[in-house]
């Protein structure tokens, strides 16, 4: 089980999701949680490492479970995610290649999606946050 916190950011009723350096797919913002570490301060670290801003106030979105992308089959994921209010606007920083808003279908449409990102995306939709 691999244990991760994310981001679930929303601008324009799209959803954020980053593609790291040398990678094809888009996901959620964040990452592992370190030994020791909360959810809470993970967000508040990955979102500095990968998105250059800070966080100034978060809220539970929920735990999201489901296969884990790029690891050994049957490897599973236990993603804390969560919404936030940053001190400015995302920017890709070194770890990541591109940041790119989309609605369900833009991401739905995509050559390869995680799994992980897809139940956050229809859990927005469902809270009526973001678009189809």
């Amino acid at each position: 089980m691999i244990h991760t916190s994310a981001l679930a950011h929303v601008r324009d009723r799209r959803l954020l999701q980053a593609r790291s350096t040398g990678k094809d797919i888009f996901y959620m913002a964040g990452g592992k949680i370190d030994p020791g570490e909360t959810p809470v301060q993970a967000l508040h670290r990955e979102v500095r490492e990968e998105l250059g801003v800070d966080v100034v106030t978060h809220r539970e979105l929920g735990v999201f479970h489901c296969e884990a992308v790029g690891q050994p089959p049957g490897t599973r994921l236990h993603m804390t995610c969560f919404t936030a209010d940053l001190t400015g606007d995302p920017r890709p920083t070194s770890e990541v290649a591109e940041l790119r808003y989309f609605t369900v279908s833009e991401y739905a449409a995509m050559d390869h999606v995680a799994p992980g990102s897809m139940l956050v995306f229809r859990r927005l939709h469902e809270l009526d946050l973001i678009d189809w």
